[in-house]
């Protein structure tokens, strides 16, 4: 779609999501070639009218130069000639006038009287050295804060404990089997989707599956899966009951893409091309979508290119940064993007909800940036997924999993590719408590 087309839609969209009416839409849109069925049973599942609107509107900016005409035939052929002249140029209608609010009179204030002040008697004064009235002073004690300096154990050895987990602060992650976790690893790409084989991901696959299996997770690999596999194996683990269960973890190593997105940016490739948006990905496993996960963490991991840009880094004093393990032959997960996002998230109106909010209890850790691509070797892996592994290795019996994010986001950054190129982690949080990962020495502490 043209720069100019998208301005128009997203300086609209309030309107349009007020106004427009998607189910009337589909049918001719299909028709017209700008969608295939299975877009329009995502944007269908995204939710109330007012979300598919939003979907479908996102969803169009991605869809070539035709879906902006198409759009417009569309909404004129199903009598939304209103929202179709908006887009031409015109004007929305005029809210009614806001009639100004009827000030009652103001009474004339008493006049002031002068306010008596109260004679203030002088303290006595005694010499710091005076202890004479010491005894009648109670003595002043500052507040006595916790040392942080750790204290030897009686090895000489100090182990920092596991922080204390409080009920109502905590997720309840002591389920065994903890839950479910699908790794869906794409390697191999067909030909004809100029998209290179990721040497390397199988390197990833394996580390990432022992260590969720470590974690008390049930872990499903899925290989090389093309558009339609990935979502329906994701459709299939939405219908799961996990009801007995805590969690749910969803890890996908693929190439991937920038896309228009209201709340998680970017999508992964099926190994036949087309891309699946990580807002779709997760909206499978949301409150809405999947009872028996409401109130549970949500956990999607993504190692894939979140666009095309390379990152140079800027500039820092020598002692802020440690030498990084990235080499000459790194590759990156990349595809050109399909569209570009001008913000990472955005959000047209304020709807009131009477339970939690649909996203809630979701993690979403991207390996790089939104826009930026990440690097991987073929030889050990990608940089994000070898960080990951170590630091749930060393840290998941003592830190949250935010934390330990924050210790990846930390390392993954300092690493070059081919000497000058970075990637900077990170993710979109939702959770609404802490969580801590089972580990198998707590496991066998507790037996």
């Amino acid at each position: 779609m043209d720069q100019k087309h998208r301005d128009i839609l997203r300086s609209n969209r309030i309107h349009l999501v007020m106004n427009l009416k998607p189910s009337e839409l589909y049918d001719r849109l299909i028709e017209g070639g700008i969608f295939s069925q299975d877009m329009i049973d995502e944007i269908k599942s995204s939710g109330t009218r007012r979300d598919q609107a939003r979907q479908l509107l996102c969803d169009l900016e991605t869809r070539g130069r035709r879906a902006f005409p198409c759009f417009i035939q569309c909404l004129r052929d199903t009598g939304q000639q209103d929202l179709a002249g908006l887009l031409l140029g015109g004007e929305p209608a005029s809210p009614p006038p806001i009639r100004p609010l009827v000030q009652p009179p103001v009474r004339p204030l008493a006049p002031l009287t002068p306010a008596v002040r109260p004679v203030l008697q002088p303290l006595p004064v005694s010499s710091p050295f005076d202890d004479s009235h010491a005894k009648d002073i109670a003595p002043l004690c500052p507040r006595q804060r916790p040392s942080t300096t750790p204290s030897p154990s009686p090895e000489g050895e100090y182990t920092r404990p596991r922080r204390t987990r409080k009920d109502n602060q905590s997720y309840k992650m002591d389920a065994s089997p903890c839950g479910h976790c699908l790794i869906i690893n794409n390697v191999k790409f067909e030909p004809n989707t100029d998209l290179k084989n990721r040497k390397g991901s199988d390197i990833d696959c394996d580390k990432l599956e022992k260590r969720f299996k470590s974690l008390n997770f049930i872990v499903t690999v899925k290989t090389n899966l093309k558009y339609k596999q990935i979502r329906h194996h994701l459709a299939e683990l939405s219908k799961k009951d996990h009801s007995l269960f805590d969690c749910c973890v969803v890890i996908i190593l693929s190439h991937g893409t920038e896309v228009s997105h209201n709340r998680f940016p970017g999508a992964v490739h099926g190994v036949d091309g087309p891309a699946v948006p990580v807002q779709f990905i997760t909206n499978y496993l949301n409150g809405q979508h999947c009872p028996t996960l409401q109130g549970k963490p949500k956990l999607f991991f993504i190692q894939a290119c979140g666009g095309d840009q390379t990152d140079t880094g800027f500039e820092v004093s020598p002692d802020e940064v440690t030498p990084g393990v990235g080499g000459a032959g790194d590759e990156m997960d990349a595809m050109p993007m399909s569209s570009s996002s001008d913000s990472l998230s955005t959000s047209d109106e304020l709807d009131a909800r009477a339970t939690l909010p649909t996203p809630s209890d979701i993690l979403v850790s991207y390996s790089t940036s939104p826009g930026f691509v990440s690097w991987r070797d073929p030889l050990s892996g990608s940089w994000y997924v070898e960080i990951l592994d170590r630091i749930l290795g060393e840290h998941a019996v003592t830190d949250d999993l935010v934390t330990m994010l924050m210790m990846v986001n930390n390392e993954v950054s300092q690493n070059s590719a081919k000497g000058l190129y970075k990637q900077m982690p990170g993710n979109f949080n939702f959770l609404r408590k802490f969580l801590y990962f089972q580990t198998q020495s707590q496991r066998q502490t507790s037996a």
